[in-house]
């Protein structure tokens, strides 16, 4: 069935409401009941009740699921290492002892880079970096704005100028399904990699950002505050992480208790895509990975705190959902998130906003075109991989039969989809950035939206003169 217009509306009114609201949750529900509403023909109760067992349908990925239930097992490591006296030690071992970070500008580089050292998954490297900096972004008083800011661009826009894990694949896929045979599509993706020019500006501007306190828009605000006033966030604003901010009484400052379980995490995520990809980290089960990681790094940190005799079996298990409590709401928003996305795909609006656009087939200005497009399906959306799947269909073959730069095209319609991971506030990543730096949803776009229009603006400049010269 095609639904036309009306395909377009629950994702807009989604966007609208967020921005509007100031509030995601809601959001998110209403437009979900609206897009249920569509399918059903208006009907408010078949609506009603196709929303309820929309969130059921989520749970039918396996995706979905695995990434739900790390984030809730994320929520009780980050709590058991905070109470355990981890966070503290890693701290005084980063700022006093070794001396290694001593200024906001320190911190800021040291979230950069940890976001590129993790480049396998957009959503592990928005996971390990934003729990890893945190304590020492806090202690130097970085905003959380410009921290989920550092986190968020050096997770997805730099997963797919570095492709490995599911990202090789999945990209590659595109090629070949838009057309380009099969033997030269790791080339064709290889050379697209620095025409993506969307990633590559943000990347290093955000590097720039870190190294140069670069401040624009609301962003300056932001940091003039915790400048002046110590407030990492607006007042009232912010996400809570820790079910609790009290220390046991007998745990002691100690970095091993956050960098082991880091460790494992990290170890064990690399492991078992190795084994699973026979050798070749690039063909391995990431979702497997992700939740193996997240398991042991929770067990090894159980059985520390046991050991250090901070707290008994039934306790620590009890400290743990305590710290799966503090992750609830964030879960709830991405399971909403997550179920936007399938209506969204049920609706066929990817499709209906291409045909929008189709009609211009200018081959100079396909890839400009193309960037824009994407740019703005993925934003409405809230999916990069989504948006990729169905743009690629579509621009490939147009590029191969109008004679233009597959590689400039390529490059196009992967920075175009990342923009929308990138800046959406229904967004998993953005949800992601949010949850381990602490910064409201909201509160994150706003400061973030002007870097990401200028790296927005400067691409497509780039694809227009571009365009006319491949």
């Amino acid at each position: 069935m095609e639904y036309g217009f009306w395909s377009v509306v629950p994702p807009l009114l989604t966007i609208a409401l967020a921005l509007i609201t100031k509030n995601v949750f809601v959001s998110l529900m209403l437009g979900i009941f609206c897009g249920s509403m569509v399918m059903c023909g208006g009907d408010i109760f078949g609506g009603v009740n196709e929303a309820f067992y929309s969130f059921i349908h989520t749970f039918e990925s396996n995706g979905n699921t695995v990434v739900l239930i790390s984030f809730l097992l994320i929520g009780a490591l980050i709590h058991l290492i905070e109470v355990s006296g981890g966070i503290d030690g890693f701290t005084q071992v980063m700022l006093k002892k070794r001396a290694l970070i001593k200024s906001e500008r320190g911190a800021c580089f040291f979230t950069w880079l940890l976001g590129i050292i993790i480049f396998t998954s957009g959503s592990l490297s928005c996971m390990v970096t934003g729990s890893v900096s945190r304590p020492v972004n806090d202690a130097l008083k970085v905003p959380h704005e410009k921290a989920a800011f550092l986190i968020h661009t050096t997770s997805t826009p730099w997963c797919v100028l570095l492709p490995l894990s599911g990202w090789l694949a999945a990209m590659t896929g595109y090629f070949t399904s838009g057309g380009v045979a099969e033997e030269d599509a790791i080339t064709m993706l290889i050379k697209s990699i620095p025409l993506n020019f969307y990633c590559v500006i943000a990347v290093f501007g955000a590097l720039a950002v870190s190294l140069f306190n670069i401040n624009i828009g609301p962003m300056k605000k932001a940091e003039k505050r915790a400048r002046e006033t110590g407030e990492l966030d607006e007042p009232g604003h912010g996400i809570q992480l820790s079910a609790s901010k009290e220390k046991v009484p007998e745990a002691k400052p100690r970095a091993k208790n956050m960098l082991i379980p880091l460790g494992v995490l990290i170890v064990v995520i690399i492991a078992v895509l190795m084994i699973t990809g026979n050798g070749d980290p690039t063909k391995g089960a990431g979702m497997q990975a992700l939740l193996w990681g997240c398991i042991l790094a929770l067990l090894t940190m159980c059985v520390m705190c046991v050991a250090e005799k901070l707290f008994t079996v039934e306790k620590v298990i009890n400290e743990a959902f305590k710290g799966m409590s503090s992750m609830l709401s964030v879960a709830a928003i991405l399971l909403l998130g997550f179920t936007m996305g399938n209506l969204v795909k049920s609706l066929d609006t990817g499709n209906y906003l291409t045909s929008i656009f189709s009609g211009i087939l200018s081959p100079a200005l396909l890839p400009f075109l193309t960037f824009l497009l994407c740019l703005i399906l993925s934003f409405a959306t809230g999916t990069s991989m989504g948006t990729m799947a169905i743009m690629a269909v579509i621009c490939f073959p147009m590029a191969i039969n109008m004679g233009s730069s597959i590689p400039l095209v390529g490059g196009a319609l992967f920075g175009g989809s990342i923009f929308g991971d990138h800046c959406s506030p229904i967004s998993d990543t953005t949800i992601m950035s949010c949850a381990t730096t602490g910064c409201d949803i909201i509160d994150h776009v706003k400061t973030q939206m002007p870097y990401a229009a200028i790296c927005a603006g400067a691409s497509a400049i780039l694809y227009i003169v571009l365009g006319f010269v491949m």
